[in-house]
């Protein structure tokens, strides 16, 4: 089973136009493109009878003391945790390829609507929900894909993992109010095989891919 694309190579940097946030000389970060990378996919195991593709940034910190604040750096050993920026179930086998922008092509104050999503998906609520509450103009449910945007003062460098499943179901035995954790205890023993694709990101200066 393969996954590839043709804007990501395997550990070398995502492209600003599929990131939430881009780098700004004078504001640090700003809005982003938030396109969806385009992926194709191959050799998938008999017996595959739909998909599931889910995101995640292992490196996000786990406390918020330092982020983004002037003066001050997260530093790369602070204890890291899951952030997930796209979970998108009910994939079909074919067209064996997700376009660019064909899921998200802009950032959407308050998330994008779900979980309904192109051809017969549903997509999951992503980990921008938790990030953004309590921030009266951009909080709510954060379905579909949105990309990169780690502290613009972090030192460790941020990987993205993109992972697709095969999966001996037509659809994926979850129901709304869908979550990364809701999908992977979902999919468990239906898993007929994966690949993944890793993409990194900084908006820190000194910290380059």
């Amino acid at each position: 089973m393969k996954l590839s694309s043709s804007v990501l190579q395997n550990n070398q940097a995502i492209p600003g136009d599929y990131a939430f946030c881009i780098e700004d000389s004078q504001q640090h970060a700003i809005l982003g493109s938030n396109k969806n990378p385009p992926f194709e996919w191959s050799q998938l195991p008999t017996g595959t009878k739909s998909l599931v593709l889910i995101c995640h940034d292992p490196d996000v910190p786990t406390r918020p003391d330092d982020v983004n604040k002037e003066g001050r750096v997260v530093p790369a050993d602070l204890p890291r945790t899951n952030f997930y920026h796209w979970i998108l179930i009910d994939l079909p086998l074919q067209p064996a390829r997700i376009e660019t922008g064909e899921f998200s092509n802009e950032v959407t104050p308050g998330g994008k609507p779900g979980p309904d999503g192109p051809r017969g998906t549903r997509q999951g609520i992503n980990s921008y929900r938790d990030w953004f509450e309590g921030d009266s103009e951009m909080e709510g449910d954060y379905f579909g894909y949105d990309g990169p945007c780690p502290p613009w003062n972090d030192s460790l460098l941020h990987h993205y993992v993109f992972t697709l499943y095969a999966l001996d179901v037509e659809r994926c035995p979850v129901e709304d109010g869908i979550t990364a954790a809701d999908v992977l205890e979902a999919i468990d023993g239906h898993i007929l095989d994966q690949a993944t694709l890793m993409g990194t990101y900084s908006l820190n200066p000194d910290v380059r891919a």
